[in-house]
């Protein structure tokens, strides 16, 4: 049998104590598990979303999940970034240790952090994702559970997925040809974004062996957190850093997947966190998708990550209202309020964008702009919305789409306006076309 010592450092325990006579963690039916962990951004300031996949595969290592059957998909542009004081290490709490050491780099770069090589690698399509990168994919069969992690900026019915839109009906057409073909036995998928329950309100059905855990429901913020004046930037989000602290301190052979729920439901304050699908696997236990070797986790002090949480629209505008607040540097203090000042000008510009194509496209009704502009409603009209959202991107560069998570945050416009059944693509199209 092969003889293992395993010392790892995680956000919330030292684990010291994985026993010599380790074996790969198998399931009760034989099968495994698999984990696929994604952070969709790019940039320093997006620091907190690969902070926080890193530390969930602190979490699965920790646990027994052995790197075969981890895969990683990250830009991985922050750990040697020029911003970075410690180059090589990322951390998800202040003065936390490093959760970037020992990462697999499967999947890295703009080119190959995408939502088509994301879901070729989530239903096992080994040759369409051969050349990139590590060419690791989820190799499951009808036994295996399944546990996704995925972090980034959203919009309804959206992941900004680097430069390109994941959209909820791609992924529930994916997730249900997977349960049909028998590709996993149960599979849990924590979803941390803005507007993030959106991605499976209406779509995820409750008998496909599926339960979705998502940041926020369908209209709401994710929350950053943790900022860190070293850094400039924030290291965490709120639903993320809940759920993995938690499992850093819990046994996860008897904590339950519902257990877990309500500790970062009731935790995470500033949005509703919420669950979705076939919520019998809430009875399971969290080692069944994040492994069941039990770590002896010694725990470290985390404070309250809901102390200086922003929502995810408001981080870059919150991090330079931080930097001005802490200079001591008149000139410093002048060019931070500059940025502040263009900053905000730029959001007004977005307001004003996104009401005038709606009001062009419903021939300047003033009464249903004001309520275009104002509803939340769930989306069923697909097509429209994803031929526009696409359309916006690619054209309306003003928007800065997806770079921009004000913009992302303003697109339920577009979902009211699709859902009203009215308006053609076409007619959207004219509208933008006259107004970017």
């Amino acid at each position: 049998m092969m003889q293992v010592f395993l010392l790892c450092v995680c956000l919330t325990g030292l684990v010291l104590g994985i026993p010599h006579n380790f074996e790969l963690p198998k399931l009760k039916d034989d099968g495994v598990h698999w984990a696929l962990l994604v952070a969709g951004s790019n940039g320093w300031m997006n620091y907190r979303h690969q902070a926080d996949v890193c530390h969930a595969y602190q979490v699965l290592k920790n646990h027994g999940l052995p790197d075969e059957r981890i895969i990683v998909m990250m830009v991985d542009d922050i750990a040697n970034n020029k911003e970075n004081p410690k180059p090589g290490v990322i951390i998800n709490q202040p003065d936390g240790p490093d959760v970037y050491h020992g990462v697999p780099k499967d999947y890295t770069g703009l080119k190959h952090v995408t939502p088509d090589v994301f879901l070729d690698v989530l239903q096992g399509e080994s040759k369409k994702v051969k050349g990139k990168g590590s060419g690791k994919v989820i190799n499951s069969g009808p036994n295996d559970h399944i546990f996704v992690n995925f972090v980034d900026h959203g919009a309804p019915n959206l992941i900004a997925f680097g430069q390109k839109f994941l959209h909820s009906k791609d992924l529930m057409k994916v997730l249900k040809e997977m349960h049909q073909e028998q590709k996993f036995g149960k599979l849990v998928f924590y979803l941390e974004s803005c507007e993030s329950g959106s991605m499976f309100k209406t779509l995820l059905p409750k008998d496909i062996n599926i339960l979705a855990l998502s940041a926020s429901n369908s209209s709401q913020s994710s929350y950053a957190c943790y900022f860190d004046k070293k850094r400039k930037t924030y290291l965490g989000d709120v639903f993320s850093v809940m759920w993995l602290q938690d499992s850093d301190k819990e046994n996860l052979n008897s904590e339950t997947i519902q257990d877990q729920f309500k500790i970062t439901k009731k935790k995470t304050n500033t949005s509703h966190v919420m669950e979705f699908g076939d919520k019998s696997i809430g009875k399971m236990t969290v080692a069944e998708f994040q492994g069941n070797q039990q770590a002896n986790n010694i725990v470290f002090p985390a404070p309250d990550p809901t102390i200086d949480a922003v929502k995810a629209e408001d981080v870059e505008m919150e991090v330079l209202r931080n930097l001005w607040l802490l200079s001591t540097d008149e000139l410093e203090k002048d060019q931070l309020m500059s940025q502040l000042s263009g900053l905000a000008l730029k959001r007004s510009k977005i307001d004003r964008l996104v009401k005038e194509i709606i009001s062009k496209t419903v021939d300047h009704d003033h009464q249903t702009v004001t309520s275009i502009m104002e509803d939340t409603v769930d989306l069923y009209n697909h097509d429209c919305y994803i031929q526009t959202v696409e359309y916006l991107r690619d054209t309306c560069h003003d928007l800065d789409l997806p770079n921009f998570q004000y913009s992302l945050r303003r697109l339920y416009a577009f979902v009211n306006l699709c859902e009203r059944n009215k308006y053609s693509f076409a007619t959207i199209k004219s509208a933008i076309d006259k107004t970017c």
